[in-house]
Parts: structure tokens; sequence; C-alpha cells
């Protein structure tokens, strides 16, 4: 997985499963496209991925959460739950807004 955090009036945490960064998936009307500027960042562990998300939840960051492994982990770290997730082609998709 790898993760990126923008610096804005809030911080976002964007967190890809790294095999689907520079992807779009499309389905019915919705769709979405992990662009490389977005997406790719430092590569992690889930377990690093766990304790990232759980220190961001404090500081009030948004979270945009795509692909298996990533949704997996914020699940476990308490950030979203599993009726927050939706799925293109199969992708689970998560946004954590705080």
């Amino acid at each position: 997985m790898q993760i990126k955090i923008h610096e804005s009036y809030r911080k976002i945490v964007a967190i890809a499963d790294t095999d689907i960064i520079g992807k779009t998936f499309s389905e019915d009307i919705k769709e979405i496209t992990l662009h490389e500027n977005f997406f790719k960042g430092k590569e992690k562990t889930k377990q690093e991925i766990i304790e990232i998300l759980q220190d961001m939840e404090k500081e009030d960051a948004t979270f945009n959460i795509v692909g298996k492994e990533a949704v997996e982990a914020a699940l476990e770290s308490g950030i979203i739950k599993e009726e927050g997730i939706l799925k293109i082609q199969e992708i689970p998709i998560a946004l954590g807004l705080m």
C-alpha cells in the first residue's frame, strides 16, 4: 500500500493498494481514477498504515481510501465502517470525513 498526506486547510490522507495506482475504474455512472500525483506516496506495511490512520484521525484529517488492502487496514484502524464502503468493478472505496 502507498500513503500520501496532502497539506490543505486540513490534512488529506490518500491511501491505495500499490498495484491499482494510475488506473481508472468505471461502472454504470461511477468512475474513479487513481492519479499518481494524488495517491503515489510512501510504501508502508499494513500495521504502519493502521498506526498512521489512527494518528491522522486525531488531527481531524479527511481520508481517501481505495483498494482491498487499504480498505481492510482502514476498517481495522476504526476510521471507517463496513456500511461506508462502495465498490466500482469490485474495487472497494471509502471516504472518511472526520
